[in-house]
């Protein structure tokens, strides 16, 4: 009888351990949402190869620091803003904040224009042109990976939404962008997100996704007078 015990025990002990070493195993790809910005508004997030991503648009109007970054809807204004502004698409936050996020020149990113400060929560950051890279490269290279990032359907996406799986779990949004002469273009069809990265004194490196393409286009020509998304990254 305690041989029987003692077998029944040492039984229960190993698939415990199987259990937990299968857990520890298992690819823990979406995370639950634990990060906010400063005006309370809360992100899920996706693990892309060795890359932590949020899987929604940016969509404060405070640096992580809580200093308001100026909100600009007069296209005039716009088109002459060569400091920090963001704004909602139309200027209707209404219709287009809650799935598509905000619009941000590029001087939002720009820490020589912004005085050092950061666009995305604590801990997170925005992109730089080799980190998107490296999320294009680890999901076949740009003529592919657009089919992979891209929400499926056509809920948000014009048709025909080519190639779009979201197989990466990344979820991109077209969330259209703000012209450099302060007008609104290609809602629902293209999405435009900024890098970190330079290219030349007017300009930064800039990835977006086409409703009809899973090609991930390469900029390095877009104004910095432009509004496009932001996605975060996590610090590594």
């Amino acid at each position: 009888m305690k041989t029987k015990s003692r077998i029944w025990f040492c039984s229960l002990i190993v698939i415990g351990f199987v259990i937990i070493l299968a857990h520890s195993c298992k690819k823990d790809v979406y995370n639950p949402p634990y990060m906010t910005d400063h005006d309370g508004n809360a992100y899920t997030s996706v693990t892309i190869g060795t890359q932590v991503w949020m899987v929604e648009n940016l969509k404060t109007t405070k640096y992580n620091d809580g200093s308001a970054i100026p909100l600009v809807t007069d296209e005039a204004a716009w088109a002459e803003f060569s400091t920090p502004g963001y704004c909602w698409y139309g200027n209707d936050a209404a219709t287009y904040k809650a799935t598509y996020g905000a619009l941000y020149n590029w001087y939002v990113v720009d820490s020589a224009s912004n005085g050092g400060k950061n666009v995305c929560p604590s801990g997170w950051h925005v992109p730089s042109d080799a980190e998107w890279t490296t999320l294009t490269t680890y999901l076949g290279g740009d003529s592919v990976a657009g089919g992979k990032l891209k929400e499926t359907g056509n809920a948000h996406w014009t048709y025909p939404n080519t190639g779009a799986t979201n197989e990466a779990g990344f979820t991109a949004l077209p969330g259209g962008r703000r012209n450099d002469d302060g007008s609104f273009d290609f809602i629902k069809g293209y999405g435009y997100w900024w890098s970190s990265t330079e290219y030349s004194p007017m300009y930064a490196y800039v990835r977006d996704l086409i409703y009809n393409s899973s090609f991930v286009p390469n900029f390095g020509d877009f104004n910095k007078y432009h509004g496009l998304s932001i996605r975060c990254l996590r610090d590594n």
